[in-house]
């Protein structure tokens, strides 16, 4: 079997990781700092250093062929390596300067505080972090403003065109019903959504990102919610008002943890409201230190997690032929 002229330059394997992370050659090619022909170069030297092709390109963007997850598992593999001895060789980073974040109360309250812990458990530093916690449309004007280094929001699709920020996907959310045992709606899979839209609902204050996301979905039908029957602030007071008034609870299922167990979840029949949250940051060079190595931390828990989701797919690919085998054989 005839080798290649030479290994993959890191350069070359960040370029392949980033494309397949983020999904879009422009997007990585923002992310690593260069432009989108010298990052489209990366990538051809690979695809012929490899003899095959990676990714599979469409109008959608790009995705990783069978051969390329399996690289990409290897590759993620080497850079990890590589951060950690540049890291060594960069001594400690400063925790004098604390990384400055904004989140979304919904991260906030129920996705930073794990991620945070996990950074904790994987570094040999204490991570000192000055948080604010806003909506996600102010999250994104600080950002942009440069008054936090980093921020964590809900998307905001009439708006990503002209955005110049960087945006990592974290994790993807829902906004649905939650009622608890005594309300008539506890008793149904699904609610209806012509009494869904004329119930009055405790909701989250009028600038959440929940009440934006199910407003947008609805407008497109022609319809709007009822006025509220309370707006409140707090996750938390609003179960606790749920519980009380006996009344149903507009909600991020990502709020919803094991304590929840008297309050039921329900969608809408017919309709669903999706939403994502996404790491917000400008420029790398822009970051503090503290900022950079939390950003690093918060892209490399993401890729953890797709890489785990490609090792289960190359993994079910590499089972199909020895099934196909004992199928034939049977016949």
């Amino acid at each position: 079997m005839s080798r290649p002229v030479r290994g993959p330059e890191l350069s070359e394997l960040r370029a392949f990781c980033a494309a397949v992370d983020l999904g879009s050659l422009g997007r990585a090619a923002r992310v690593l700092h260069v432009s989108q022909p010298a990052l489209s170069k990366r990538l051809r030297v690979l695809e012929t250093l490899t003899g095959t092709r990676l990714l599979e390109r469409s109008h959608r963007g790009v995705s990783p062929t069978p051969t390329g997850r399996r690289l990409y598992l290897a590759a993620r593999r080497v850079l990890a390596e590589d951060e950690a001895v540049e890291e060594l060789i960069a001594g400690v980073v400063d925790d004098g300067v604390p990384a400055r974040v904004a989140a979304s109360p919904t991260m906030a309250e129920s996705v930073l505080p794990g991620l945070l812990v996990e950074f904790e458990g994987r570094h040999e530093r204490h991570l000192s972090v000055e948080l604010t916690i806003v909506s996600s449309a102010i999250v994104r004007d600080l950002v942009r403003e440069g008054r936090v280094d980093l921020g964590l929001a809900a998307t905001d699709p009439s708006h990503q065109e002209e955005d110049s920020l960087i945006e990592i996907p974290i994790c993807d959310d829902e906004i649905v019903v939650v009622v608890p045992p005594c309300h008539p709606w506890a008793a149904v899979e699904e609610v209806d959504l012509d009494e869904f839209v004329s119930t009055p609902m405790i909701m989250r204050d009028p600038g959440a990102d929940s009440r934006r996301t199910v407003d947008a979905v609805l407008r497109t039908l022609g319809l709007s919610l009822s006025p509220p029957l309370a707006e409140i602030g707090s996750t938390a007071a609003a179960k606790d008002a749920a519980l009380h008034e006996g009344a149903p609870l507009l909600l991020s299922r990502l709020t919803m943890g094991a304590a929840d167990e008297r309050l039921l979840v329900r969608q809408i029949a017919g309709l669903r409201f999706p939403r994502r949250f996404v790491l917000l940051y400008g420029t790398e060079d822009g970051l503090s230190p503290m900022g950079r190595a939390l950003a690093e931390h918060l892209r490399m828990s993401v890729s953890d997690e797709k890489a785990e989701h490609l090792r289960m797919s190359v993994s079910d690919e590499e089972a199909r032929p020895a099934l196909g085998t004992q199928a034939g054989g049977r016949a």
